[in-house]
């Protein structure tokens, strides 16, 4: 009996698809659930704090009067719960990861004066 199930998974081995792709020559293809990381449209952005209080590990500060939005990216667990909860759609979840680096990284977006 062992020896039927041995030959068709060689069978199967040997005549079915490759189970990885050449990459880079084939690029992957990224689902729409696959996290990446926050980005924000800070034109849109009203900062009303409900992204940095639903934040599990505290990694979004929002400050209205200098209207800033600032996110550090090393604590962020890409729970999208930040996403969930932005009531004007701002923040959105891209399926691209950041490049690694070896420093704390802190991106902090500042809304341009209304001219």
């Amino acid at each position: 009996m062992s020896n039927l199930k041995i030959g068709k998974m060689i069978m199967r081995s040997l005549f079915g698809e490759p189970a990885t792709h050449m990459y880079p020559d084939v690029p992957r293809e990224w689902a729409d659930v696959t996290h990446g990381h926050i980005e924000i449209d800070i034109d849109n952005c009203c900062f009303c704090g409900h992204c940095a209080r639903k934040c599990l590990t505290y990694a979004i500060d929002v400050d209205r009067e200098a209207a800033s939005w600032t996110i550090k990216r090393m604590r962020c667990i890409q729970c999208m719960h930040c996403v969930e909860v932005c009531p004007k759609g701002c923040l959105k979840n891209l399926p691209t990861y950041t490049p690694p680096n070896t420093e704390k990284v802190v991106d902090v977006f500042v809304k341009p004066p209304a001219s």
